[in-house]
């Protein structure tokens, strides 16, 4: 039986409790930010076992293309496009929650019988037979003769669940996008022509140059559409009112 080091030991039993916790957080927390910055900690963890284990390709690579390069990615998306925590709640298909959750009992359950049978009642021998010609050798060695197939069939289960993926979250517009002379036609065609010349940006006229803080109109009131409204779907923005120039600064301005 391989004999584990006390040091492996002691690192295993401080990160796998906190890697399971960050899983936990990743599908309770109400913000899809947070759920990502728990899922980057979770696979950094894993990179970490894997170092530990002599995996020092796997690690790395565990680092650089997961947590480095596609949660990076997944996380710049979500602050640029933003997502309501009530997004999260809407189901697109009717009934989809009941058969996530039966397919990921199921998955559950296979890998850890999978993995069941691959550890009880064997003997641990870790991995200095498999890099005896070095970690990249080895790997490459596994997945490319003894476990093509199933090396393949991953792939391709990825390259589906990504069209999946992009075929669910397609949405078609209900209403032709308005053109640009449209939208010119628009704002002198409606009741007011005050902003028929374009609303100011976030923070002019303004004691705050913020960009979740209302723009001000040159009559003092408030101009809600000049906010994006991704900061309005997260409720992102601020109160004008204590920033808005008063009747002090008005009777200031009328003696000057």
């Amino acid at each position: 039986m391989l004999e584990i080091q006390t040091p492996e030991t002691i690192m295993f039993w401080v990160l796998a409790p906190l890697s399971v916790i960050a899983a936990l957080g990743m599908l309770l927390v109400k913000k899809a930010v947070h759920s990502a910055l728990l899922l980057a900690w979770v696979m950094i963890t894993l990179a970490i076992f894997y170092i530990a284990q002599d995996a020092l390709f796997l690690g790395i690579v565990q680092i650089v293309v997961y947590t480095g390069a596609v949660m990076m990615l997944f996380l710049f998306i979500l602050m640029l496009v933003g997502v309501d925590a009530s997004d999260s709640l809407t189901e697109t298909i009717s009934g989809l929650r009941p058969i996530a959750i039966t397919a990921a009992v199921g998955f559950g359950g296979l890998f850890v019988s999978l993995i069941g049978r691959a550890s009880l009642g064997r003997d641990a021998v870790g991995l200095t037979a498999a890099n005896a010609n070095g970690n990249v050798e080895g790997l490459a060695q596994q997945l490319f003769s003894t476990y093509v197939f199933p090396f393949e069939v991953v792939s391709a289960l990825l390259i589906t669940a990504a069209l999946g993926a992009m075929v669910l979250a397609h949405h078609q517009r209900s209403v032709a996008r308005p053109t640009q002379r449209e939208q010119s036609i628009a704002r002198f065609r409606t009741g007011s022509l005050a902003g028929a010349a374009g609303l100011p940006s976030p923070g002019v006229y303004a004691r705050h140059n913020a960009v979740d803080v209302p723009a001000l109109l040159p009559d003092g009131s408030a101009a809600p559409t000049s906010i994006s409204a991704t900061l309005k779907a997260r409720g992102d923005i601020l109160e004008s009112r204590s920033f808005e120039l008063g009747e002090v600064d008005n009777t200031v301005a009328e003696e000057k």
